[in-house]
């Protein structure tokens, strides 16, 4: 199998306590690493590094792990600038325009949701994403989401059914049939497509009986669950997610000391969604808070043509350490072991021997830069699997 010998690497972050300077990010300076077939074989020193077939030097550049972002709804279509617009203007965010995306993607062909999120896909990558989780949920009948997932499998294995995102509006006045829907044939429909189950537990959404109902109902039929929680104003969402042993609620924007105590204690992490703050003029969530408390927390974009239209996790990175509270350090964690925590992986959001060898190369001599630069090219170049792609 051919090996690749990355040398010249200025500051390697391993997310590894165990190498380097001993913190969360495992910092080894001067680093070099080797890659055979799609993984890390080797990691440490550049003046130890061991013969390979063939050598690539950063020239004193930064490595980073690929980003790992594990809340996206990339298949849609159309677009909400309108809905933007009138935010800006002052009309407050509250989750309504989501089904003027349902109308669009129950409109569109396979091939065109196909081809849109091709497009998202590939600007995420060339912007360090190696890793991406992508939800269902802007279709909302059995036969659309079964088409949502499906376009998703193409792009990630980590695909999640949300048909529980919003009641559609032909339910409107049978919320319980709808519920009854998602529990039952359209979970059935969906189940082999995904791996996880979610819900939009909040105001306007789905309540606590409803949402303890799917995702009992998708536990049962082998899906892991997880939530979007606490967005809009406080509720039950954490507690939920607590009980469920969800691998993460997401947003997680209204917490009370309790809720911060349930996400330490449970061990589910906290998926925080700067994007969405950002592009709905909405309160922060408060990493401080939960980082403090020892909670585990991940950053991702939200991707979404509503109220995240981002695809760059530098972008989140730098609003969360500007608007969060979050150190460069905490921040660039959290995109990666952070997210990959999220999504129960172990595979990725880290450099050592055995993980994937996703890997970003930053045009900086260290990972400060992502948060320095928010409006610069600071990603050079990426490797997916072992191979470049950028």
């Amino acid at each position: 199998m051919t090996t690749t010998l990355i040398t010249g690497i200025g500051e390697l972050i391993t997310n590894d306590r165990a190498r380097g300077d001993g913190t969360a990010l495992g910092i080894v300076r001067d680093a070099a690493l080797v890659i055979e077939g799609e993984r890390v074989a080797w990691v440490g020193a550049a003046a130890d590094a061991p013969a390979a077939d063939a050598s690539v030097d950063v020239a004193g550049r930064a490595v980073v792990p690929g980003f790992v972002d594990s809340h996206t709804h990339l298949v849609f279509a159309g677009e909400r600038s309108a809905e933007f617009a009138a935010r800006m203007a002052g009309e407050p965010y509250t989750g309504g325009g989501i089904m003027t995306t349902v109308a669009a993607t129950r409109a569109a062909t396979r091939d065109e949701l196909h081809a849109n999120t091709r497009v998202l896909a590939d600007e995420m990558l060339s912007l360090g994403t190696t890793t991406v989780e992508i939800k269902s949920g802007y279709g909302l009948t059995v036969a659309d989401e079964v088409k949502l997932l499906e376009v998703a499998r193409g792009f990630t294995e980590e695909t999640t059914f949300l048909g529980a995102h919003v009641v559609p509006a032909e339910y409107a006045h049978e919320r319980a049939a709808y519920v009854a829907l998602v529990c039952g044939e359209m979970l059935k429909a969906c189940a082999p497509l995904a791996r996880w189950i979610d819900v939009f537990c909040d105001t306007g959404a789905f309540d606590e009986e409803e949402t303890r109902a799917v995702l009992a109902a998708g536990v049962s039929a082998g899906l892991l669950p997880r939530l979007h929680g606490n967005q809009l104003e406080h509720g039950p969402g954490v507690q939920l997610a607590a009980e469920f042993g969800a691998a993460s609620v997401d947003h997680c924007t209204h917490l009370t000391d309790d809720d911060i105590g349930a996400l330490r204690d449970s061990g589910v992490v906290a998926t925080l969604l700067p994007g969405a703050d950002f592009s709905t003029r909405s309160l922060y969530s408060d990493a401080r808070a939960l980082l403090d408390a020892g909670v585990t927390v991940a950053l991702a974009s939200d991707c979404n043509p509503g109220s995240s239209y981002v695809t760059s996790m530098p972008f989140c990175i730098a609003l969360a350490v500007r608007e969060m509270r979050m150190t460069p350090a905490e921040a660039l964690y959290a995109a990666t072991a952070g997210g990959a925590a999220a999504l129960r992986r172990s595979d990725v959001g880290h450099v050592a021997p055995g993980a994937a060898a996703d890997l970003v190369v930053l045009d900086a001599p260290n990972h400060v830069h992502l948060a320095y630069r928010p409006a610069g090219r600071v990603v050079a170049q990426v490797w997916k699997q072992g191979i470049r792609i950028l």
